[in-house]
């Protein structure tokens, strides 16, 4: 259970299913919409997970290797359709409570990983050039109760690091300790208006460690269910970030990228369902650091790219459509002859999709959450 203090919340989830392992992080704001980022580490394939089967050069391109992929997709639009794996993301489209956009990309424009990582995190322009992450800032921008930040993990997500104070807590190997010495020990502390205070938050965090345990996060469905368990009471979080690993796939790209969409598919029908009827308060967007070859290399697999694709859920998004300015796939389009030409910013769409749901201005939201970034123009209608 959680108190009135604002927290957040991290830690491996080391026995989730094979290559999701997600981690979780959690803030508190005053404020009844909940924001979920789910990223996707490891450069997802947009092209595999939004098939663009209306532009004549795809079927040349990926047909031979995802062929099965590609006829049992679900048709979207004229020009878009949706792995197969992904069926309650199909559904939610067709209630329109799911958007996608493609050919979408940060600022980063070369192929590292880490460094990618960095620049979708801190929302810089260039690696390393910012020190913050965007999710801090943005509990700038949400009204907030006075309440201190506690983080359950060895780490916080770059995300989520910035001058909005983050206590950690690491959940400890050792032997836990007897109810009877923390009685005590809680009897010590008892008149000292400092330590006290330090040892109730260290209690109430080991409490919400154990919570985490006994749901043992066993997949992506367990991972979503208890993200929403942490979400939906009237005193937890507002904000959350779940990271995903598994999705550089150099080789034999057809089954596990399929696993991977079929996990992330899961999850985010297990938060709709754990949070009720708070889904339609509740924004989620995915997005990973950068996209994926266009060609599929020599081991069935897909190599760093540019441009992807991102994907917003929830029940104030304004879904049922695929928003790109589609650059075309023929050999003269590529991003330096091999990669999906990225025609949309990610930082836009962040800051129109936040602006949006939590009824900012959009301007002040961009600034604030992207503020190295020049030429901000960010993406108006995304939500309801």
């Amino acid at each position: 259970m959680f108190d009135r203090r604002s927290f957040l919340i991290g830690g491996a989830l080391s026995t989730l299913a094979a290559g999701m392992a997600p981690r979780m992080a959690f803030a508190r704001a005053a404020t009844e919409r909940r924001f979920v980022f789910i990223i996707q580490r490891g450069a997802a394939d947009g092209l595999g997970t939004l098939m663009p089967v209306g532009d004549p050069a795809f079927a040349s391109l990926r047909g031979n290797a995802f062929a099965d992929d590609i006829a049992g997709a679900t048709k979207l639009d004229a020009m878009f359709a949706l792995h197969p794996n992904m069926t309650n993301a199909a559904a939610l489209y067709r209630k329109r409570q799911a958007l996608f956009v493609h050919a979408i990309a940060s600022p980063y424009r070369d192929r590292s990983h880490f460094d990618g990582q960095n620049v979708l995190e801190t929302g810089g322009a260039s690696a390393y050039q910012a020190k913050d992450g965007w999710m801090n800032r943005l509990l700038g921008l949400l009204p907030q109760d006075g309440a201190r930040a506690i983080a359950v993990s060895a780490t916080v997500p770059t995300a989520l690091r910035g001058p909005h104070e983050v206590a950690s807590y690491a959940p400890s190997v050792l032997p836990d300790a007897s109810d009877d010495l923390l009685q005590r020990v809680t009897m010590l502390y008892q008149g000292d208006a400092q330590l006290h205070e330090l040892w109730s938050d260290a209690m109430d965090t080991r409490q919400l460690a154990g919570d985490l345990a006994q749901d043992n996060g066993r997949n992506a469905a367990a991972t979503g269910s208890l993200a929403a368990k942490l979400l939906l009471p009237a005193d937890g979080a507002r904000v959350a970030m779940i990271e995903t690993g598994g999705w550089d796939t150099h080789s034999g790209q057809k089954g596990r990228l399929g696993a991977q969409l079929k996990g992330l598919d899961a999850m985010v029908a297990a938060l709709q369902a754990g949070l009720g009827p708070v889904w339609n308060d509740t924004l989620v967007l995915v997005a990973t650091e950068f996209g994926r070859t266009v060609a599929v290399n020599g081991t069935g697999g897909t190599d760093h790219g540019t441009g992807a694709a991102a994907m917003l859920f929830g029940g104030g998004v304004k879904g049922g459509r695929v928003l790109a300015d589609w650059p075309g796939l023929a050999p003269a389009a590529l991003y330096e002859g091999r990669d999906l030409k990225p025609t949309m910013r990610l930082d836009d769409m962040i800051a129109g999709a936040v602006a949006g749901h939590y009824a900012l201005d959009p301007e002040r939201a961009g600034a604030a959450l992207f503020p190295v970034i020049d030429q901000r123009a960010p993406i108006m209608g995304l939500m309801a």
